[in-house]
């Protein structure tokens, strides 16, 4: 399913002209080799432009020149044709192994005189004699390669460059390559698992790049390496017939949705990309919205209105957004040499923005006036579960996509979401618009008796009868009556007792009664009454008793009276 898919997505870009043709691509290329017509070194170009990452510039080879496709290596000896790293281009690299340079260069050239032998071009030529003359061993001496030596053998790819021209320019050698991939082989000819159609199987597929954590020379999707993983005496992908068309379509695509990092999205250790069965870029551009990144710039209100449209199954004609077009999300985790599939999603694009609407429904909560406006990314909402200070930030991968799939499904979510949320409430002693609102969602689609609905509004409930969430009204009111009594006070008694009186109230609310009385005493008459107004129509609901402990989901209510009750203060104090 997900190779079909992304088979299918290569070929409405190809059809819309928007991706490279079967046994091209475009690598990453950090310099040029200009070559005289007598196959002379005549200079080294650098290719590397400037890019933003993050709050600095760096320099970042160039992607957008048309060259053959790359090779799939692992440890053995194979050239790229026209381009490839200083190992196979000049004879040497800086991993201090010479034998095997010399080894790669020999690759190369024989590659480029068995393609260009019969080829009548001035480039071709020149790019022939170069390999006949030039001398690994005096590389280092080049005039042309002397002040950016170190960094052109470190890894670099590079690229020859003759009359002004790089070789995908010239129609003479691209026939050449395109000949020879076209070519027959001696590889076996099956019925491909992924088209359908008869063609020549892949026995080793090409490489993938740009998921996060894994390696840089590319990790594959489908693979065997070991007798383990084989069957009926077949060897590497002979195990799963995949056509030469599909692996080409299937990693092409794949790479083209991982480079673009705008629409790249990233869940944990899960790298995230999307599409649209037909290549429509704006369905990528709004689900990017949705999941945080907005490149677009699109308004909060806009955002909504089409969301609402979408989840009503209604055409969005200002974005030109189609409830019934198939809509893909595929996430993918480094795992060695190979990716393993977190999750792979596919549904109509109403219905998953039904999802989504539904999801963002259950967030909704009174925020502070501070906090920003608009929907709460999922990245935002995980990151909620984890311990900032700490040195990985990343939440758990397992938790991370289970919440993805329950949010995309519109079923429960995890129970782990729920169990990392309270554990750095714990912690911190901090609950604040996103705990909250996650609290109030978890609960308002995992149904609990003891988290009830009527304390899973968006702000205060005053007519709720809910012990548990009484019980954090009240804590919200003794904080504010300390901070009354003590203005500019650093800790307050959420530091020291919030946990416990969340916990054990009938243990601690004792000991708040006191206190909050002592403070009392401090007060002005109005404040006095003002607060034991408070104080009585709470203790009307709670008649003085206190719960013995309260249970995960009662937490939760405790949790929801406190913010709320707390929301309610500040929004008065903005009022006046």
């Amino acid at each position: 399913m997900i190779l079909q898919a992304l088979t299918q997505y290569y070929d409405a870009l190809n059809a819309r002209g928007e991706i490279d043709a079967p046994g091209w691509g475009r690598p990453k290329i950090s310099y040029a080799l200009q070559l005289r017509e007598n196959g002379d070194l005549a200079q080294v170009i650098p290719l590397l432009h400037e890019a933003e990452a993050g709050k600095k510039k760096v320099l970042r080879p160039r992607e957008d020149i048309r060259l053959p496709a790359a090779v799939k290596r692992s440890s053995g000896v194979t050239s790229n044709f026209m381009w490839d790293n200083s190992a196979y281009l000049l004879g040497v690299d800086a991993k201090g192994k010479p034998e095997r340079s010399l080894q790669c260069f020999h690759a190369a050239a024989e590659l480029h005189r068995k393609l260009l032998d019969n080829v009548d071009s001035p480039a071709a030529h020149a790019i022939l004699s170069f390999f006949d003359i030039w001398q690994p061993a005096e590389a280092a001496q080049h005039p042309a390669l002397v002040d950016d030596y170190d960094k052109i053998i470190a890894g670099a790819n590079l690229v020859f460059y003759v009359n002004g021209q790089y070789p995908a320019d010239d129609p003479v050698i691209c026939a050449a390559w395109q000949a020879h991939y076209d070519g027959d082989s001696d590889a076996p000819k099956q019925q491909c698992l992924v088209t359908g159609e008869l063609d020549e199987i892949a026995a080793v597929h090409p490489a993938i790049k740009g998921v996060r954590d894994a390696q840089s020379s590319g990790a594959a999707l489908v693979s065997f390496n070991a007798p383990a993983f084989c069957s009926y005496g077949h060897e590497q992908n002979y195990n799963a017939p995949v056509g030469k068309h599909a692996a080409f379509a299937y990693t092409t695509a794949l790479n083209h949705l991982l480079a673009d990092r705008e629409h790249t999205q990233y869940i944990g250790d899960t790298t995230v990309v999307c599409w649209a069965e037909t290549a429509e870029p704006q369905y990528t551009d709004f689900f990017s919205c949705l999941m945080g990144n907005n490149t677009q710039s699109w308004s909060d209100n806009d955002l909504s209105a089409a969301l609402q449209h979408l989840a009503d199954s209604e055409p969005c004609q200002e974005l030109n957004l189609d409830p019934e077009r198939a809509f893909y999300i595929l996430g993918l985790a480094p795992n060695a040499a190979r990716l393993s599939v977190r999750f792979f999603y596919k549904n109509t694009f109403g219905e998953l923005m039904k999802n989504v609407n539904a999801h963002y429904e259950r967030l909704k909560i009174k925020r502070p006036a501070k906090a920003p406006a608009g929907f709460l990314p999922l990245w935002q909402l995980l990151a909620e579960t984890v311990n900032q200070s700490a040195r990985d930030k990343k939440p758990s991968p397992v938790m991370a996509g289970a919440t993805a799939r329950a949010v995309w499904n519109n079923d429960r979510y995890p129970a782990a979401l729920l169990n990392g949320v309270m554990l750095r409430i714990r912690a911190d002693s901090e609950i604040n618009w996103r705990r909250a609102a996650i609290i109030k969602a978890y609960y308002l689609k995992n149904k609990d008796k003891d988290c009830p609905e009527e304390v899973l509004t968006v702000s205060l409930n005053e007519s709720s009868t809910n012990i548990p969430y009484a019980l954090g009204r009240l804590f919200s009111v003794y904080e504010a009556v300390q901070q009354a009594a003590n203005p500019g006070i650093n800790a307050t008694i959420k530091d020291k007792y919030f946990n416990s009186a969340s916990s054990i109230p009938a243990t601690i609310f004792p000991i708040l009664d006191k206190l909050c009385q002592k403070h009392l005493r401090k007060l002005r008459i109005d404040q006095q009454i003002y607060f034991n107004k408070q104080i009585g129509q709470i203790m009307d609901i709670l008649h003085e008793e206190y719960p013995a402990r309260l249970n995960l989901p009662q937490q939760g209510s405790f949790d929801l009276g406190y913010y709320h009750q707390t929301q309610k203060r500040y929004t008065k104090k903005e009022d006046k």
